[in-house]
């Protein structure tokens, strides 16, 4: 009898005719292993499938620029003639616009977002925090085309009438130089800095208050002021999350369209004046490809278009290796 038992349990029948204990753990152990593996080859799926994706467009973008890199080459990327009409194709009007406006945005919009992201984490009542975060953060959910009429309508004429002048006096050419509309390239770098703000701001926030407790109350009990333990525990810490958070909001600069395009001026012209209109890679395939007529014209955008994806990719890899040194520095510090 109690060697039929011992039959009986190793092949996993247990009293009654019943299954064992050892044999249920080792059926349930199976199932969850098969579902981990499903669960993997999804997610590595996904994965795959927004690489694939950015390597289509890329493609896609090649192939329509084909004829334009064929006649132009890398004169392409130095000369600024825009001539339609004479196929003649230069980007660095729309290359400097681009990279002008994005630069003019996070000068504005990083300390005021490192500003309002520090005051809601370390010195706002707790009361007011999330209104106050909710209302900024509020300001990404409106439509760039809705930031692109108050800009057109409320905005230029503000830096027409007030802003612009006073530019005028207190700088002067070459970088305020004279006569404004509105329309320019300093508008859009501020409707750029409002867009970028709550990007900024959230990462900020959220880098900021994932910062140890301990490391505020160290400072502080070692006789630092309120100023000095934000500056050595808060911001020491958080600085590639920081990073990562402006260059996100540098990523959505770089390709913003409809709002840059309805308040830059839309001149292919490169000028230090920012007062001047200008142009941007998005804004000049937004008002031109549904009115581009010839095989090389529509090259000439996808070429634009492609040239764009490039400087956000060289861009990006760039934010990813100063947030890595930027981590690597902080972990020797405090080895």
């Amino acid at each position: 009898m109690e060697a039929l038992e011992s039959l009986k349990t190793k092949n996993g029948v247990g009293e009654g005719g019943k299954p064992s204990p050892a044999s249920f753990l080792s059926d349930h152990q199976g199932v969850a292993a098969l579902g981990d593996k499903i669960f993997k080859l999804v997610t590595q799926l996904f994965a795959g499938l927004v690489l694939l994706l950015a390597v289509l467009v890329a493609w896609e973008l090649w192939l329509s620029s084909r004829p334009a890199l064929a006649k132009f080459g890398w004169s392409f990327l130095v000369t600024s003639d825009w001539d339609p009409v004479q196929e003649i194709f230069g980007s660095v009007p729309f290359v400097y616009g681009t990279l002008a406006s994005s630069l003019l945005a996070l000068l504005i919009a990083t300390p005021l977002g490192l500003g309002i992201s520090l005051f809601l984490t370390e010195l706002a009542p707790m009361k007011l925090r999330e209104p106050v975060a909710f209302v900024v953060e509020i300001l990404a959910a409106i439509p760039s085309v809705v930031y692109g009429l108050w800009g057109m309508f409320v905005l230029a004429p503000l830096m027409r009438v007030y802003v612009d002048p006073v530019g005028m006096k207190l700088i002067g050419p070459p970088f305020f130089a004279p006569p404004s509309t509105g329309l320019s390239l300093f508008t859009a770098g501020i409707i750029l800095a409002i867009m970028i703000l709550p990007t900024i701001t959230a990462l900020s926030r959220e880098v900021f208050e994932a910062v140890p407790n301990v490391y505020r109350e160290s400072a502080l009990a070692l006789g630092a002021t309120r100023w000095e333990a934000i500056q050595m525990a808060v911001l020491k810490a958080s600085k590639a999350g920081v990073v990562g958070g402006v260059m996100l909001g540098l990523g959505r600069a770089l390709g913003e369209t409809m709002a840059v395009t309805m308040v830059i001026g839309n001149k292919p012209e490169v000028s230090i004046n920012l007062l001047a209109a200008s142009h941007s890679m998005a804004s000049v395939i937004a008002n031109e490809f549904s009115e581009a007529v010839s095989d090389m014209h529509v090259a000439a955008l996808a070429e634009i278009g492609l040239l764009l994806m490039a400087i956000t990719l060289i861009l990006n890899m760039l934010a990813h290796l100063l947030i890595w040194a930027t981590t690597q520095k902080f972990k020797a510090v405090h080895k």
